[in-house]
């Protein structure tokens, strides 16, 4: 299997070595306790990636090792999106009208482009991913701000 930006609650998400949706999560969230201090982004935020709910990815898995497939196989989202519209959807949900951004063109971008073409997934499984990124920043979020209150991180 080749996973892809997988993530979720239960994940890294601080010390550098989280994937960008946890990242977001606790940047907005210590935004939401201080909203002086901007939101770091790292690169210029118009970097494309897509990025895999961690309940698709064992999914997605299971239906492998229950298959007969034995080829490199993409498990991973296909629903592309700016770092910048990362930020946009949390910030929306948590009903931040107008936030502070800063871009450090200095830190790690990756590359420009990336994102998962599922088409062999779809016809050796029978199955894409299907939680929205919508859906899974909101499960992610949550348990990122509560790890963070619970640990007086903010």
């Amino acid at each position: 299997a080749r996973y892809h930006n997988v993530y979720g609650p239960f994940g890294t998400f601080f010390g550098g070595r989280e994937k960008a949706p946890a990242a977001a999560c606790r940047k907005i969230a210590k935004f939401l306790a201080n909203p002086k201090v901007p939101i770091e982004i790292w690169g210029d935020g118009k970097q494309v990636r897509s990025f895999t709910f961690i309940d698709d990815c064992i999914e997605g898995t299971i239906r492998m090792m229950d298959s007969e497939f034995t080829e490199p196989l993409n498990i991973g989202s296909s629903e592309s999106i700016t770092i910048q519209s990362l930020y946009d959807v949390i910030c929306n949900f948590k009903k931040i009208s107008n936030p502070l951004f800063k871009y450090d063109l200095t830190a790690p971008q990756g590359v420009r482009g990336r994102s998962s073409d599922n088409t062999l997934c779809k016809s050796v499984l029978n199955w894409v991913p299907e939680i929205s990124l919508d859906t899974g920043l909101r499960k992610t979020y949550e348990w990122i701000e509560a790890e963070i209150t619970k640990n007086g991180q903010l």
